[in-house]
């Protein structure tokens, strides 16, 4: 698998106006003990999409990284007028940073006010774009991020993304994904829709792209049933990105 550590981005010209186009960090800016790794989460409208302030919260806590005193302060207020404007773990060894796309039907189960990093919706790929000269946001998130993870991945976005749909600014950062970098996805439904059979086909066509599946969960639903179709429980996933980022040299196993 090639070199996934991103340079990262630039801050913007103007608030309303970023600009997007990457380059690379002068020396002083990044110490040669400090690398960068990029994290961008996808939500989806299952109603595991309630654990989305714990799942960031968790991966902004993965061994090896420290919140500054400075980003402590300022975590639950600051929105950084770059593109990527996601809050940043620093540590000797890492400089973690998280941005999360969120469909808008997952809006629905959490309040930005308690996700600590930058949200992207619908809205804001047309607001970026008004003439051939501006940034596309989906290319350029994609640029960006050196591990995607989709969590929960419902079965209507795993649907149209084992279809190659993409009506949508998270279905258009998957079908525009670099392929030489992991992509992990954490499908949640309902039992009934677990079983289909088209899910398994689904599914299969994922990991036949070379995405991880993060595999859910048999337990009591939120509807009642009990059964498979649970998100996987939101430890296992951060330690499965633990495992994907110790692999390319992001973090210490521990």
């Amino acid at each position: 698998m090639a070199q996934i550590l991103n340079p990262g981005f630039p801050g913007s010209q103007k608030a309303t106006r970023p600009h997007m186009e990457p380059r690379s960090p002068s020396p002083a800016a990044i110490s040669s003990v400090e690398r960068k790794f990029h994290v961008l989460v996808g939500v989806t409208g299952s109603v595991a999409a309630l654990k989305l302030p714990l799942l960031v919260s968790k991966l902004l806590d993965i061994p090896g990284a420290e919140i500054g005193e400075e980003d402590a302060n300022h975590a639950t207020v600051r929105k950084r007028e770059n593109l990527m404007g996601a809050l940043c773990i620093r540590s000797p060894e890492l400089l973690l940073e998280v941005t999360v796309v969120t469909t808008e039907r997952a809006k629905h189960f959490y309040s930005p006010q308690d996700v600590p990093v930058t949200l992207y919706s619908d809205a804001d790929e047309w607001e970026m774009w008004k003439r051939r000269s501006d940034p596309v946001l989906h290319i350029d998130l994609r640029r960006w991020a050196d591990l995607m993870l989709v969590a929960p991945l419902d079965a209507n976005t795993l649907g149209k993304v084992a279809s190659g749909i993409c009506d949508n600014l998270l279905t258009c950062v998957i079908r525009a994904w670099d392929l030489s970098k992991p992509l992990l996805f954490c499908p949640a439904m309902n039992t009934a829709m677990w079983k289909h059979p088209l899910t398994a086909q689904q599914v299969g066509q994922l990991k036949a792209f070379g995405y991880m599946e993060i595999p859910c969960v048999s337990k009591k639903l939120v509807c009642g049933d009990q059964g498979l179709g649970a998100m996987a429980e939101v430890e296992t996933i951060v330690d499965k990105v633990k495992e994907v980022l110790f692999q390319h040299g992001g973090v210490q196993q521990s």
